[in-house]
C-alpha cells in the first residue's frame, strides 16, 4: 500500500504555525459580505490566470478578468477556453468540496472529472478523462528539461487506486490537511495520470484535499500565483522529491500557503480596521490610504505615534509627507493629537 516518505522538519513546522495562525485570523475575522465576496472573487481570477500562465497561457491577468466575465477578449482561441475551463473546474471543487457528491472522497471518477474540465475542447474527447496509453515524460514548461520520467502508462490504474486508498482513509486528525495536500499535489504530478493537463489537475485536486478538511479558509486563497511567480522554483521543488523523499517538496508546498494567507491575513485585519473605524463614526464609511492605515495599524499596536517614529513607520518618507496624512486623520475625527511640536503624540481619537 501508498505510504509516503518524509520528515517533520523545523521549516515545516513553522510553516504549519504560520498557517494555522493565519487561518485562524482571516475565519474570524469581522468582514461584510461584500469584501468576502470581493476576496473570493480575487481568488478566483488569480487563481486560473496564474494557473494557465505557468503552462504558457498567453493571456495577463486583466484579460483573463475579462474572460470569466464573458467580456470580449482579443487572443488565441485555445488560450480563451482555457480559462474558462479552469473557471469550470474551480466550480466543481466547490460542488465537490461541500460533499454532495462521492461521499466526501476524492474518488478515480472525480479526478477525471476534474481532468476533462480542465481539458475540455482542448484534447480529442476520447483523451479527456481517460488515463494514458503511451509514455510520457515531464518537462519543464520554461527551458524543456525532463523533469522526470513518470511511470509506465499500464501501471497508471494501479497506483492512482493505491494511492486515493491511502489518501481516502487518512483522516484529518492523522495527518494535517495541508500536509496531505502537498502530498496529493506531488503524487498526481508523478503519476501523471493524463497525456496532458496533468499539473492543473494535480494542483486543483490538491485545493480539494483542503476543502473536503474544511479548510478551505473561506476559498480566499490562490497556491497557483506562489508557484507562478517562480515557475522554476516550483518545478526545482518537484523534481526534488524525484528520489522518493517528499521532505523539500512539502516544505516548499506549505511555505507557499503560509506565504499567501499571511498576505490575506494582513489585508483581513486593514478592512477590520475600517470596519471598526466605520462603527465609531456612526456607520460612515471611511476611505484610507495605505499610509494612513499603516499609522492607524501602528497606534493600535503601541498606543500612540510620535514624531521620532517617523523613519521606523515610514523609512525614506520626508516627515512633512507624513504629517500632511495623519492631519488628514485628524479632520476625519479619528486621530486625536496631545502635546505641542515635536513632543506631539498621536492617538487614536
Amino acid at each position: 500500500m501508498y505510504s509516503p516518505n518524509f520528515s517533520i522538519t523545523n521549516k515545516l513546522l513553522k510553516s504549519i504555525g504560520t498557517v494555522e495562525a493565519a487561518r485562524e485570523v482571516i475565519i474570524n475575522a469581522p468582514m461584510l459580505p461584500v469584501y468576502e465576496k470581493k476576496f473570493r472573487e480575487e481568488a478566483i481570477v488569480r487563481t486560473v490566470h496564474h494557473g494557465t500562465h505557468m503552462e504558457g497561457n498567453e493571456l495577463n491577468y486583466t484579460e483573463a478578468s475579462q474572460v470569466l466575465k464573458r467580456q470580449p477578449v482579443v487572443g488565441r482561441d485555445r488560450d480563451i477556453q482555457e480559462i474558462m475551463n479552469y473557471r469550470n473546474v474551480l466550480n466543481f471543487l466547490e460542488y465537490v468540496g461541500k460533499g454532495e457528491i462521492s461521499g466526501r472522497k476524492i474518488t478515480e471518477a472525480v479526478i477525471r472529472k476534474i481532468h476533462t474540465l480542465t481539458v475540455e475542447k482542448l484534447l480529442a474527447i476520447e483523451q479527456c478523462g481517460s488515463y494514458r496509453k503511451t509514455q510520457v515524460v515531464v518537462k519543464n514548461s520554461l527551458t524543456g528539461e525532463i523533469t522526470f520520467r513518470p511511470p509506465p502508462a499500464i501501471e497508471v490504474p494501479y497506483q492512482i487506486e493505491d494511492f486515493l486508498l491511502w489518501l481516502n482513509n487518512m483522516g484529518k486528525e492523522e495527518m494535517h490537511s495541508v500536509i496531505k495536500a502537498a502530498i496529493t499535489h506531488y503524487e498526481l504530478v508523478r503519476i501523471h495520470p493524463f497525456v496532458d493537463g496533468n499539473g492543473r489537475m494535480a494542483r486543483a485536486t490538491a485545493t480539494l484535499v483542503l476543502f473536503l478538511d474544511d479548510y478551505d479558509i473561506k476559498k480566499f486563497f490562490s497556491l497557483e500565483e506562489y508557484y507562478d511567480r517562480d515557475a522554476s522554483r516550483y518545478y526545482n521543488a518537484l523534481k526534488s522529491a524525484s528520489d522518493g523523499v517528499l521532505t523539500s517538496w512539502i516544505e516548499y508546498f506549505t511555505e507557499g500557503l503560509s506565504i499567501e494567507l499571511t498576505r490575506i491575513k494582513e489585508k483581513v485585519l486593514r478592512l477590520s480596521t475600517d470596519l471598526h473605524l466605520k462603527e465609531k463614526l456612526g456607520g460612515k464609511q471611511v476611505f484610507l490610504s495605505d499610509r494612513q492605515i499603516a499609522v492607524m495599524e501602528y497606534i493600535q499596536r503601541t498606543g500612540y505615534l510620535s514624531n521620532q517614529g517617523f523613519k521606523d513607520l515610514f523609512p525614506g518618507i520626508s516627515e512633512d509627507t507624513i504629517l500632511r496624512e495623519i492631519h488628514d486623520l485628524m479632520k476625519k475625527g479619528i486621530v486625536k493629537k496631545e502635546g505641542k511640536t515635536k513632543a506631539a503624540r498621536y492617538m487614536l481619537r
